[in-house]
């Protein structure tokens, strides 16, 4: 089977290093299997993104070398067949409408002694079931859908293996509850558009930053819902900032510089593991695949 992998940024700024360390990561292991390397912008969310933010990202890749072998997709242009999804889960009874706001999801759990600690430290507040079974909620007003994850009486947890984490597992149900296809305001959630465009790119091996691991049971569910193939997964190393934290957009990380394309792979590949180095960067690439090659996993699995 021909290996497909994809990079998908959002345009929301330019590429960090820890994005690059991503965007190397999926190129190599793409090119270490012989296989196509795609370019996905992810810009479902379009308030959040950046005008000409696509355009930089574009520029660092290519710089670097990193050139995908078919033009780029856009989720923009792809919400059509999200809705199809939609409306397929819709069909099988797996999505219900639902009003709750933040604020009602907070307070549910603020009502419960076992969540103080969960509410203490910030954490991801899982949906309580609040409008499974609400036959009332008027869908002419704003409402967002949601997925059916199991319950306590009937638990869904989630297994897969990660190339380089190992064995995961996830209780979907308690850690992330149904969880939001579509928002009230109308955008498709991150998760149906990943799974839907994955799926219909034929992508075979997802390899992403570790930040990203704890979506996969989510993802998983959904393909099973869909009916569609499950990729392999690998998640990176993350790149951390001075004060311990991953480097991102969200906390100001600066764009890496692309003026200087071997001294960002150079940094991006000690990350990664990899032991190599070159006079430009189509030579640093061209060792670089090697290395990945002879890893039994690529050099990602080295670094757990």
């Amino acid at each position: 089977m021909s290996r497909i992998g994809r990079f998908a940024p959002s345009p929301t700024g330019p590429l960090h290093a820890g994005s690059l360390v991503a965007a190397l990561a999926s190129w190599l292991d793409a090119r270490a299997q012989g296989g196509r390397w795609l370019l996905r912008i992810e810009d479902v969310d379009l308030p959040r993104c950046q005008p000409g933010a696509e355009e930089i990202i574009l520029a660092q890749l290519q710089a670097c070398g990193l050139v995908p072998d078919a033009t780029p997709w856009r989720q923009s242009e792809r919400l059509a067949f999200y809705q199809q999804a939609l409306e397929q889960l819709q069909r099988q009874g797996d999505a219900f409408a639902c009003d709750c706001s933040r604020s009602r999801i907070a307070a549910h759990w603020r009502a419960q002694p076992s969540a103080a600690q969960r509410l203490a430290r910030h954490a991801e507040l899982p949906y309580p079931g609040t409008c499974r079974a609400r036959q009332d909620i008027a869908l002419d007003r704003p409402h967002a859908w949601r997925l059916r994850c199991g319950s306590d009486a009937a638990p869904l947890e989630i297994h897969w293996l990660d190339r380089r984490l190992g064995p995961q597992a996830q209780r979907v149900d308690q850690a992330v509850g149904d969880f939001v296809l579509r928002r009230a305001d109308g955008h498709f959630a991150y998760q149906l558009a990943v799974v839907v465009d994955d799926a219909a790119q034929g992508v075979t091996d997802v390899v992403r930053g570790e930040d990203l691991a704890d979506n996969t049971a989510r993802q998983i569910h959904l393909q099973q819902r869909l009916g569609l193939q499950r990729p392999r997964y690998l998640h990176t190393p993350l790149v951390l900032a001075a004060n311990g934290e991953k480097l991102s957009k969200q906390n100001g990380a600066s764009a890496f510089d692309h003026h200087a394309p071997l001294q960002a792979l150079r940094a991006a590949g000690q990350v990664l593991g990899l032991r190599v180095d070159a006079a430009s960067p189509g030579e640093w690439l061209h060792a670089a695949v090697q290395a990945w090659r002879e890893a039994p996993s690529g050099p990602a699995s080295q670094s757990r």
